[in-house]
């Protein structure tokens, strides 16, 4: 079940732009190692989702996993092959807000090489470009 919030105080929101980078969630606190966006972007849900299957999968219960980022922002759409006008369109998805430098994924638990592979994992279904760092 993918996340989104119990209740919000409006169900669409404006699409908004990021600036800046991140000065929030931009170290590792709970685990040895995190997986930190390098640019900005949305992160949906689902795919908050499949990267936790996938790193769940990996260490197999030998390691905790702490996902970092929760899916605040409803992001609309119109359905395809519908004219101009007729208002805004309705929720589709929930997604994330990314700044360059937010930490998406830590793990604890784990060697240094089991992190590197399970984060080369999780790259490859982030819709951005991610580096792997370690607790300061």
């Amino acid at each position: 079940m993918a996340l989104m919030p119990k209740r919000v105080k409006h169900r669409k929101s404006q699409r908004g732009r990021i600036r800046g980078n991140a000065t929030r969630g931009n170290t590792v606190v709970f685990g040895e190692f995190g997986l930190q966006a390098v640019e900005g972007g949305w992160l949906s849900a689902a795919t908050i989702e499949a990267g936790r299957i996938a790193a769940q999968q990996y260490i197999r219960g030998e390691g905790k996993l702490y996902i970092r980022v929760f899916p605040h922002k409803s992001i609309t759409s119109i359905p395809l092959e519908t004219r101009m006008g007729k208002g805004k369109g309705e929720p589709d998805y929930w997604a994330a807000t990314l700044k360059p430098g937010t930490v998406l994924y830590e793990l604890a638990g784990v060697s240094e090489e089991a992190a590197k592979i399970c984060f080369a994992r999780l790259a490859h279904k982030m819709p951005v470009r991610v580096r792997m760092i370690k607790r300061t």
